[in-house]
């Protein structure tokens, strides 16, 4: 079974390799990762709408992968406390939040 083990750590590295956001929710420390994002816009009836590339007031971040398996989705910002190339500090309906830029 060693060659399992070595495949599993393998796997782990290189998927480890590829993320390049890490989002922080302030209220517990919660800690999600992903390899990409999106800020997603909604319609008037909570359907999507469009993408965006950029944060802004309104808009809710989603973390890849993009299909139903994602790994975090937030509410709509409701406002940004910062912001620079690597790091975004924002308010959500129901959250605050600190996104790193790692890569």
């Amino acid at each position: 079974m060693p060659t399992v083990k070595i495949l599993l750590i393998l796997n782990y590295i290189i998927m480890k390799s590829e993320l390049n956001w890490r989002l922080v929710r302030e209220r517990d420390g919660l800690t999600k990762h992903s390899n990409d994002i999106k800020w997603l816009e909604w319609n008037e009836d909570g359907t999507y709408k469009n993408n965006h590339p950029l944060p802004a007031p309104g808009l809710s971040l989603i973390m890849s992968p993009f299909n139903q398996s994602f790994t975090w989705q937030t509410t709509s910002v409701t406002e940004i406390i910062e912001e620079r190339d690597d790091y975004i500090k924002f308010k959500t309906q129901n959250s605050n939040y600190e996104l790193f830029k790692i890569k």
